[in-house]
């Protein structure tokens, strides 16, 4: 295991507000750290740590922020009068379960706010450590909307060592979400990031997705790997390294940050097949569905 440095912070405030045209329904997101002990190559919030001119490889995976203050803050910003409860997305540029949370417990102290004040929100994870909330979860699933999203790119140990080296394995997250699911807490499964060459094929997809269906989730999203800067100065020299077959292919497709409107627009529509095949379709999702892009916070 890395060696991990929580450097312990109080934050002004606890909810971010943030802007998605495409989804004006997401206004708010909270985090509870910053950097993740997960180590995704992929993640998009690599970005997010030079903002603290800290670097977005090493020191992102192994140099953690902790707002100590964030449960009270969150109190008192849910306590405001022009507060109108709307839902928060916990978890937008880190892992709110990841490691650091046996330590801190803060996201389990922030749903007990949620609780209190009856606020709808979404999770979401890569972490099956969220069991231990399931009761908490529950609870808040009875008073107000609220939705657990577990990220699986892929079924594939390989794969899955290479990518998120410090997560559970896909199978541990699929269980957790049937006990939750099974708890009475709406579930889902982002699929994502697709990755060309490596999670974009049909056998895999196929896999996810049916995999989410048998083991409780209401609905299956998706989203196409993109490599902004901060992330892309470590995912590629890891592609080069592992999967250097690939390399071709990813020069040609990220010179910005986005793959080829093409081939995301057919990624997209071979995922919609599967919801389709497999009952995931759409009118399944809930009303205010925290999937989308999820380039959304820091």
């Amino acid at each position: 295991m890395p060696q991990v440095t929580f450097e312990e912070i109080e934050c002004k405030s606890a909810l971010n507000r943030i802007s998605i045209p495409d989804m004006p329904q997401l206004r708010w997101s909270l985090n509870p750290y910053r950097g993740c002990q997960h180590a995704c190559v992929y993640c998009f919030a690599r970005g997010t740590h030079a903002y603290l001119g800290y670097d977005t490889g090493r020191d992102f995976n192994q140099r953690i922020v902790v707002k100590t203050n964030l449960v009270p803050v969150l109190r008192r910003e849910l306590r405001r009068a022009g507060w109108k409860r709307e839902a928060v997305t916990i978890g937008t540029a880190c892992d709110p379960y990841q490691q650091a949370e046996r330590k801190y417990g803060l996201t389990r102290g922030a749903l007990q706010m949620f609780l209190a004040h009856a606020n709808p929100c979404s999770i979401i994870t890569k972490s099956p450590s969220i069991e231990r909330d399931l009761s908490l979860l529950r609870d808040l699933s009875r008073v107000a909307e609220c939705t657990v999203i577990f990220s699986i790119a892929t079924l594939r140990e390989e794969i899955w060592q290479h990518i998120e080296p410090e997560t559970a394995k896909p199978i541990r997250r699929l269980e957790a979400m049937e006990k939750l699911s099974t708890a009475g807490v709406q579930c889902g499964v982002m699929l994502a990031p697709i990755i060309p060459g490596l999670t974009d094929d049909a056998e895999n997809m196929e896999a996810v997705v049916k995999a989410a269906r048998d083991y409780g989730a209401a609905f299956v999203g998706d989203n196409v790997l993109y490599l902004k800067p901060g992330t892309k100065e470590w995912f590629m020299p890891f592609l080069r390294e592992t999967y250097p077959h690939l390399l071709p292919t990813y020069e040609r497709f990220y010179r910005g940050a986005y793959a080829p409107k093409n081939y995301t627009k057919n990624v997209t529509a071979a995922v919609e097949e599967l919801r389709e095949q497999f009952g995931m379709t759409p009118d399944r999702r809930p009303a205010q569905e925290p999937i989308g892009q999820l380039q959304l916070a820091v």
